[in-house]
């Protein structure tokens, strides 16, 4: 019969901590997302005056600056495991997409105006930013392909409300074909198969008023 004394105590359990070299590469992949993000941001801002009538408007868009942090998720998805750190990744880019076009725009074309339209698109940045960037991840690498669909159809769904708003709203028949063509051409270039473009049309049809009602909902209730 053994003492108490003697009983051998239960060993916790080692503490993991990430190594300093993957954190390290972590924070330079955020920095580098970010910094991407501002020279996007000043790019948009210029080839509104370099492109041609109605690809110039395309420039100016929601839908393009959500591109980004859908980029950001396709290209970190076979690197990063964590969609988590994708989301996050997807933020910033989006938030230093805002910096650099606004930053732009007071310093190199003679200011920005109001800070409330700013102020609006960077809250938007945080939202689209971390969805966005999931949703290329998804796209991407994925085996769900309700997730992958689903991610196609909404990313085309962004230029298909941009759309409707230049459409309905607007009056410029010319700028809704082209962001009518960038509404089509996503899922079927960035699909897989033939099921899942048709899948990713089909989604993207929903997902265009959708996305009209909710992201110009909020730009009327504040610009009114």
């Amino acid at each position: 019969m053994t003492s108490p004394s003697s009983t051998p105590l239960a060993t916790p359990a080692p503490v993991l901590r990430q190594p300093a070299a993957g954190r390290d590469r972590a924070m330079l992949t955020m920095g580098l997302c970010a910094v991407t993000g501002i020279g996007f941001g000043v790019l948009t801002n210029l080839l509104q005056g370099w492109l041609p009538w109605p690809w110039s408007q395309l420039a100016n868009s929601g839908g393009v600056w959500s591109v980004l942090a859908f980029a950001t998720g396709a290209f970190l998805a076979p690197r990063v495991g964590d969609v988590r750190r994708i989301a996050v990744a997807g933020a910033l880019a989006e938030i230093g997409l805002v910096v650099g076009y606004y930053g732009y725009a007071e310093l190199g074309r003679g200011g920005m105006g109001s800070l409330v339209f700013p102020l609006v698109w960077l809250v938007m940045a945080c939202v689209s930013g971390p969805l966005f960037g999931t949703a290329g991840a998804w796209a991407r690498r994925s085996p769900l392909l309700w997730r992958r669909v689903g991610s196609l159809g909404a990313v085309g769904g962004l230029f298909g409300s941009e759309g409707l708003h230049s459409w309905l709203i607007l009056g410029y028949a010319d700028q809704a074909g082209a962001c009518a063509v960038a509404a089509c051409a996503l899922p079927l270039a960035l699909a897989r198969t033939w099921r899942e473009r048709g899948l990713g049309l089909a989604v993207m049809v929903v997902a265009s008023p959708v996305a009209y009602a909710a992201v110009y909902g909020v730009l009327d209730r504040i610009s009114g």
